[in-house]
């Protein structure tokens, strides 16, 4: 149980009190006041106080007893997750993904607009309206747009503390992007802007193959190369939140890689899957110009990846992006390149979330920005 402040700072110890049973009430099972005391440390009578608390403000709910209970069952409790939603945004180069949960991050609704890899800023930016409004329309037997309590938005390119595009060579027309204020005319609550690489690394961490890790190296391998660090089983952005941006350095190689794709493309005509995915699979098939193509690739990307395991020593690297598909002829390319530089090899794992990882990288984001506010929001 946590000491009274020196001082008789009993609203502190209150906050601090109600931030521990919030915490324990997250789980997936309802507790009684017995099982939060126990697990907070409180007494009996502080965890009733507490919850009692946070019963008026709508941020923990009695569930009902089970059908069936005899005689007077114990009152449990949970997260009331249903009392606000969640919405993350992905702009990416060929679409727009947008996702509204609920505060426990669990997807409710879904939205996915198209957009063309050549598209400018306005028609880029009228997608992410159209997208985010046909999700809130979803949501909207919920409370639509007035439920959302924070957003989270991905994208690619450097990202300044107000929601800026402050550079991006990937999408036509996206530098000096206001991302942040375009989003804040559909949406109330906070809203925070983030590098799409990022929070892919952030989501591995939440609920993807990096859960146990607390050092993780996140590669994107797809139509472009980049990278999201966790150190110490947090975001690292660094000081001016370019961290990871190790590409832009030429002899990483990441520049580069994508044209031994583009060159065996070049050499043989448009037949079968789309784009960079007809390398794989020809690789795959066996084909020995495929194969060498994409262990070329692989020998650029693991360039700048050896240099952020050599930095990071990460206990994990997990590839995702476009093409983690394709993993099954990358990996052990991969390995054999990282063992060739680095003085220990950390685990290499795949990426499990297809397409919607940046995304759910989104959600968090929102949702520390929600955890963040209910704290402050016990502060008397």
């Amino acid at each position: 149980m946590p000491e009274e402040p020196a001082g008789g700072d009993l609203s502190r110890l209150r906050q601090l009190n109600a931030v521990a049973v919030l915490r324990e009430s997250r789980g997936t099972q309802p507790l009684t006041l017995t099982e939060l005391s126990k697990r907070t440390g409180l007494s009996r009578a502080s965890t009733e106080d507490v919850a009692r608390d946070l019963l008026g403000r709508g941020w923990l709910a009695e569930v009902a007893p089970t059908p069936g209970t005899v005689g007077r069952p114990a009152r449990r409790y949970r997260f009331n997750s249903g009392a606000g939603r969640l919405l993350g945004v992905d702009v990416g180069g060929h679409k727009i993904l947008a996702l509204v949960t609920d505060l426990d991050g669990e997807v409710l609704h879904q939205a996915r607009v198209e957009v063309p890899a050549e598209a400018g800023r306005r028609e880029r930016l009228a997608a992410v309206d159209r997208c985010i409004t046909k999700a809130l329309t979803a949501a909207g037997g919920e409370g639509g747009g007035a439920s959302i309590w924070a957003t989270g938005v991905a994208t690619t390119g450097l990202v300044d503390g107000t929601g800026k595009v402050m550079l991006s060579d990937s999408l036509p027309e996206w530098s000096g992007v206001d991302l942040g204020r375009q989003v804040r005319r559909l949406v109330p609550g906070a809203v925070r802007v983030e590098n799409d690489c990022k929070l892919a690394a952030l989501a591995e961490t939440w609920r993807g193959v990096a859960r146990y890790a607390k050092d993780v190296v996140f590669l994107l391998a797809g139509l472009r190369t980049g990278a999201g660090l966790i150190i110490d089983g947090k975001l690292h952005r660094g000081f001016a939140n370019w961290s990871g941006e190790i590409g832009a350095l030429p002899a990483a190689g990441w520049q580069q890689a994508p044209t031994h794709l583009h060159d065996w493309l070049s050499k043989h005509p448009t037949t079968g899957p789309d784009g960079f995915e007809r390398v794989f699979v020809a690789a795959r098939a066996g084909d020995q110009g495929a194969q060498r193509a994409v262990e070329e690739y692989v020998k650029d990307l693991a360039v700048g990846a050896s240099a952020l395991v050599l930095t990071l020593d990460p206990q994990l690297v997990v590839i995702g992006g476009g093409f983690s598909r394709s993993a099954d002829v990358m990996v052990e390319p991969l390995r054999r390149e990282l063992e060739r530089w680095c003085l220990r090899t950390p685990e290499i794992r795949v990426s499990a979330f297809a397409d919607e990882g940046v995304a759910l990288g989104a959600v968090r984001m929102a949702l520390d920005e929600v955890e963040t506010a209910i704290t402050d929001g016990l502060r008397p």
